[in-house]
């Protein structure tokens, strides 16, 4: 189930659940981040209820820091932690309910500014130091964000559910949940230039150490199209290889790449991953989820270490699951509620 569709069912369950027992303590002072290999966590918190946070974590510490950006600035994220990006000295926090970017210092997390005027952004992307594209849930467009003032300058039209996006030869590539295009725009001229077509529900694109994008598609039932996985040349603009999973509930998402750029990585229910030079996809997981919920996989390119989310029942805290790249688990602790995605500095 995609993660804007599990707000309704959050908020049923936020009256219903219980707690979890016997938590170690919320770590909520605050606290210098200014360490290269640890990780944030974007917690979004349950919808319209205003409970978004960043938790961060590194080796040594028993616990995560719960939040770093409220104690901060003495007022709370807001509403739905989308994703996070760092560049140039600075965390771009989206906060999705909330229509804003926070941009906050990287070390402190002190507020440096707001951007607003957004309707449902999901993903930022800096383009260069002084612009930055934001993709977006109802907007049926792409914001361009002017970085030296932190507001935005324009927008270019672009139908659908926006998802993440990379910058590769001068061109945007944009994901898209409710088509099966990938939609490519001249960083130079703002202008959508061609669209690729994948399969339906692009939510998910990295690029490997050739150059090449690959592209996660959850599929459709009502499109009556499963679920793919494409790579993309993107320096002619052409799809070399489309993968077509077998099971119309195969639902891949979060594709993530090792520090290497050689194996991908994907959550469908289980852990899966392929190294770029295969044919056909992965037949058994590499990671079972035993019956958890898992939400959320990165990888730090570093340690190559993986981290997934189990978001549990959307209402008590999440917790997070450290694996070497060996498949061997390393770690497990406490992030804040429904937490979404992993950042590496």
């Amino acid at each position: 189930m995609i993660r804007a569709l599990k707000c309704s069912l959050v908020f049923i369950l936020f009256a219903t659940a219980g707690c979890i027992k016997d938590e170690p303590p919320v770590i909520n002072e605050p606290v210098l981040t200014g360490g290269s290999d640890g990780v944030y966590i974007a917690n979004e918190g349950n919808f319209q209820f205003g409970n978004a946070s960043i938790s961060y974590y590194e080796d040594g510490l028993e616990n995560a820091v719960q939040d770093v950006f409220e104690p901060a600035n003495g007022r709370p994220l807001g509403d739905v932690c989308q994703s996070m990006r760092f560049f140039n000295g600075k965390a771009y926090v989206v906060v999705n309910n909330s229509g804003k970017i926070e941009v906050v210092n990287e070390d402190t997390f002190v507020s440096e500014g707001v951007i607003t005027g957004l309707t449902s952004p999901r993903y930022f992307l800096p383009i260069n130091k002084a612009k930055a594209y934001v993709t977006d849930l109802f907007a049926d467009a792409i914001h361009i964000i002017d970085l030296n003032a932190n507001s935005k300058m324009g927008e270019i039209a672009c139908p659908g559910w926006t998802e993440e996006l990379i910058l590769a030869f001068g061109n945007a590539f944009i994901t898209n949940r409710d088509r099966n295009y990938i939609f490519v725009i001249n960083t130079a001229t703002d202008q959508i230039t061609d669209s690729l077509e994948v399969g339906y529900g692009a939510n998910s694109i990295v690029e490997d150490k050739n150059g090449k994008l690959w592209v996660a598609c959850s599929g459709s039932s009502s499109q009556n199209e499963n679920a793919s996985l494409h790579r993309i040349n993107a320096a002619n603009l052409s799809v070399e290889q489309s993968l077509w999973f077998p099971n119309a509930e195969d639902n891949p998402a979060d594709l993530c790449i090792n520090g290497s750029g050689d194996t991908l990585y994907y959550l469908n229910q289980d852990v899966y991953r392929l190294a770029i030079s295969n044919t056909a996809l992965a037949t058994s997981a590499y990671i079972s989820g035993d019956n958890r919920n898992y939400y959320s996989l990165a990888i730090h390119s570093k340690s190559g270490d993986l981290y997934l989310s189990d978001a549990i029942d959307f209402v008590q805290r999440g917790n997070i699951s450290v694996y070497q790249s060996n498949g061997r688990l390393k770690k497990e602790f406490l992030a804040g509620i429904i937490p979404g995605g992993f950042y590496f500095r």
